[in-house]
């Protein structure tokens, strides 16, 4: 795996409706396949959300959020489209699945050149219109959006991390270390393949990409928001405690009481508050 630049352009085709969605402003959901600039297909949703559909102003009045979502999750997983739903209260939304996810073609290397990918689905909210691009990503989306940012400069107007780890190759928990088994041994990539539709790369870093504490202080003076639950069962609060040091006074740090890891564990009413940071800190 390698840690090369990220992309900047995407490319769609196939546009399509998504024919399974239903309720105010999801006729207009678009469907389609982004191109990376390393060449691998994602499969990319565009939703354009009650806040434009409904008053029918243009798109540049309204934020877009890129949803990045953890690992073994796609644009289609129940928990992802409950998080595409309540932000699009507040603006547009493209959901995508990352490389060896769903319907996305590549394999997954765990954090590092899916900032490809989020980078191809970041342009793709651009070319609706939107003037102002908010990531939101979560556990291993969360790393990714994070060093985005860091990478991309002002590509974003603001970046929320949500269950991040700060540093890579933690196994301090019995959850990380059936991760790291799941990625790290043959027999662990093919239950991810056949049980969870996640395609591991086979291959280790080469070279170690950017860590997510190491990106923070970089992502300046972009907005930051930190997101992290005191019941992590994956990452426990010296990692969100690294990361908000890491971003200084740039960054601001919630840490949820009783809230477990990544988007299971976000409530519908941590989501409304992020949207409400979001609205407010892209401008």
């Amino acid at each position: 795996m390698s840690n090369g630049p990220a992309g900047q352009a995407a490319r769609s085709t196939a546009v399509r409706p998504n024919c399974e969605t239903s309720g105010a402003g999801r006729s207009a959901l678009l469907r389609t396949f982004l191109h990376t600039a390393d060449g691998v297909r994602i499969d990319a949703v565009y939703e354009p959300g009650a806040a434009v559909y409904e008053t029918l102003t243009p798109p540049s009045d309204h934020p877009a959020f890129v949803v990045a979502h953890g690992f073994t999750g796609d644009a289609d997983k129940p928990h992802v489209r409950r998080v595409a739903g309540v932000f699009a209260r507040y603006g547009a939304v493209v959901t995508f699945s990352f490389r060896g996810h769903g319907a996305s073609g590549g394999r997954s290397t765990v954090g590092d050149r899916e900032v490809f990918d989020l980078a191809a689905a970041v342009a793709w909210a651009r070319e609706q219109g939107h003037a102002r691009v908010v990531t939101v990503g979560f556990s291993m989306g969360g790393s990714v959006v994070l060093r985005h940012a860091a990478l991309h400069g002002r590509q974003t107007e603001a970046v929320v991390s949500v269950s991040a780890p700060a540093r890579w190759y933690y196994r301090g928990t019995a959850p990380m270390r059936r991760v790291h088994w799941l990625v790290t041994r043959p027999e662990g990539r093919l239950l991810g393949r056949y049980g969870l539709r996640t395609r591991i790369h086979h291959r280790g870093w080469n070279p170690v990409p950017l860590s997510p504490v190491e990106a923070v202080p970089r992502i300046a003076p972009t907005p930051l928001l930190i997101v992290h639950g005191d019941r992590d069962g994956y990452f426990p609060v010296d990692h969100p405690h690294m990361l908000a040091a890491a971003a200084g006074d740039h960054g601001e740090l919630w840490l949820e009481p009783g809230m477990g890891h990544a988007e299971h564990a976000a409530t519908d009413e941590l989501l409304a508050r992020i949207g409400d940071w979001a609205v407010g800190a892209a401008g």
